[in-house]
């Protein structure tokens, strides 16, 4: 689980992160990682509700911090990570969106 200091809370660092951010795609998902002035790697959340309901989007919520979390110490330290769900992810399965979460981080820690 993230702790509240490893989650980017204020809409303004959000949208920094989204316009300036580096994107990394993948089927479901797309990243946005930005170096940032926190010692700690941060990251968010964005789900449209293109996505589907207010469960489905909860749901994927849950399921994207879990992988995140598994994900957070392969990037730098001091990392600003915005997590935007695809609106197939709302239908996908988690081992699914695990293997999309995994394929993009490796694209971002590679780059």
């Amino acid at each position: 689980m993230l702790s509240a200091s490893q989650r980017l809370r204020k809409s303004s660092e959000i949208s920094a992160v989204l316009r300036a951010g580096t994107r990394y795609t993948s089927k479901l998902v797309v990243l946005h990682v930005a170096t940032g002035s926190n010692p700690e790697t941060r990251v968010a959340f964005a789900i449209s509700k293109k996505v589907g309901n207010s469960v489905v989007r909860h749901r994927l919520t849950r399921q994207l911090r879990h992988s995140m979390s598994l994900n957070l110490n392969r990037f730098p330290q001091g990392s600003q990570i915005v997590v935007r769900a695809l609106p197939g992810a709302g239908s996908a399965k988690f081992s699914e969106i695990s293997e999309n979460i995994d394929f993009a981080v490796t694209k971002a820690v590679s780059a």
